[in-house]
Parts: C-alpha cells; structure tokens; sequence
C-alpha cells in the first residue's frame, strides 16, 4: 500500500495494520524527508495518546497530516512503531 498526498509517495509497505478502518504503515516506511515533528496531542480511550507529524512536499504543509501512539495502551500493542494518515493523505493499494 501506499500513502500519497500532492502526487508523492510519503509511505509505503506491504506490511499494514488495520485499525478501525485506518491503515497503520510501519514508521520505518514514511519518508523523513517529508515530515516535520508536530505539538499535538490527542487521546484515545483504548488507544492512548495519539502525537502527529506534518507532512511537507515542496511549498505545501499538510499540518497533523500523520499520527502515531509511542506507548499504546496493552490493547492497542498492534500499532506500536506504526503511523497512520489522514487530512486528504490518499491511501492505494
């Protein structure tokens, strides 16, 4: 699968979590060239905190485009070192 906004691949992997919907990419697939660490914060019940990531692609910011929980609750192990997307970041197959 692959994770793509303004026409550029940000993520890909074979290797995706599904999660409510959401597709969890390994983080080891996003392109560091292509984010920026964010403040923002958001809590999940059963997930935890939720932190995100902006994604940068030329002149355009996507702000919170990314998020990821660094210490899921026990029953959200599945999407330790895993980011998901959003905010018109298309998801292919």
């Amino acid at each position: 699968m692959k994770a793509i906004w303004k026409n550029t691949v940000i993520a890909e992997s074979d290797d995706i979590v599904s999660v409510e919907g959401n597709a969890y990419f390994p983080r080891a697939a996003l392109d560091d060239s292509m984010i920026e660490s964010s403040k923002t914060t958001s809590i999940c019940s059963w997930k935890g905190t939720a932190h995100y990531y902006s994604v940068v692609v030329g002149p355009d910011r996507n702000p919170d485009a990314v998020w990821y929980y660094p210490e899921p609750k026990e029953a959200a192990a599945a999407v330790k070192d895993r980011v998901a997307f959003w905010r018109g970041v298309e998801i292919t197959d």
